[in-house]
């Protein structure tokens, strides 16, 4: 190979590889300190309600947004997850989805330390071992082909009732948290949250091809742009319900779980997608249930996260009991 052909294999490996996976660990590592930031925000904003009002509620954490609009790390938290998004965008300007998608999913291993920060107390080797079951269990599912697909034309019938179903699932979540402790209360409210964020996706896809193929009039005139607004303020108010009210890495590694395998549904049942039927993607969909389940029974009987979510639930915005 000529000292030309060299240089240009350099500098598509650099261009279509290394760059695009730094910008996507960039990007994960902002996520998860945008978290963190919000997690510590609404601590606050809880510690503020001295009468603690806001915890006779569902979703305490709806009454303190006025509180945590006017805390500079509030402000902090956003302006770093406006840098996550952009760096995201980078990286999948630069490399493909397939690459891209499952790097993301890292914001879990920045969460953790993070986290565990709060609490004064380093991860223990099991809780490391538990975030990168979840971590490889996700990205793996992410690699295989077809795993999120929202390619083609959608059936707007289809995405009606998939619309219906995900609002009635999040309300019964809902209901459902209302009955248990802080750690099961934080994970349903962060499945919530994942589901709104799978349902943003695709709203954002609709929009995008909207806007390419017909215009911001014709956009502006279709639901799919209204319902994505709704379905990303849905996503941030019980993203941060659930920060608050629990342990930050096990709400991460939830929204993680539940955001890839709700667009996988969106996709077969909504975008005609034909799931794979070969073996290879076959067994590395079993692994990556095997890795999911393995992590998510390692961090829910981690004593690090049991004790962030203790002090979670003494100080932040988990609801009262008697008064809900």
């Amino acid at each position: 190979m000529t000292s030309s052909g060299i240089a240009r294999a350099v500098s598509a490996l650099v261009f279509n590889v290394v760059l695009p996976v730094a910008l996507g660990f960039t990007a994960a590592f902002l996520f998860a300190a945008s978290a963190a930031l919000q997690r510590r925000a609404v601590l606050h904003a809880a510690d503020s309600d001295s009468e603690h009002r806001a915890s006779t509620h569902r979703l305490p954490v709806l009454w303190l947004f006025r509180r945590l609009l006017r805390q500079r790390v509030w402000l902090a938290g956003w302006t770093t997850n406006l840098g996550g998004f952009a760096s995201q965008a980078a990286a999948l300007h630069f490399g493909s989805v397939a690459l891209v998608q499952p790097l993301l999913v890292t914001q879990l291993l920045f969460a953790l330390p993070m986290a565990s920060a709060a609490v004064r107390r380093w991860p223990p080797l099991r809780d490391w071992l538990a975030a990168l079951a979840i971590t490889g269990g996700v990205a793996l599912f992410l690699s295989v082909e077809g795993a999120a697909p929202m390619e083609g034309e959608p059936d707007r019938d289809r995405l009606v009732i998939a619309v219906v179903v995900a609002a009635l699932t999040i309300v019964t979540l809902l209901q459902i948290a209302q009955h248990q402790g802080p750690l099961a209360y934080s994970a349903l409210v962060a499945a919530g949250a994942g589901i709104c964020y799978a349902m943003s996706a695709a709203m954002m896809k609709l929009t995008a091809d909207s806007l390419a193929d017909e215009g911001v009039a014709a956009t502006a005139k279709d639901w799919p742009g209204y319902l994505l607004a709704v379905t990303t303020l849905s996503g941030l108010v019980l993203g941060h319900q659930a920060y608050g009210s629990g342990s930050l890495s096990a709400a991460v590694a939830v929204m993680s779980t539940v955001n890839p395998g709700v667009s996988f549904t969106i996709g077969l049942l909504v975008f005609n997608a034909v799931p794979s039927t070969e073996p290879g993607p076959l067994a590395a969909v079993g692994v990556a249930g095997v890795l999911l389940v393995v992590g998510a029974l390692g961090l829910a009987h981690s004593p690090a996260v049991r004790l962030e979510t203790r002090s979670t639930a003494t100080h932040g915005v988990y609801p009262i009991r008697g008064n809900v």
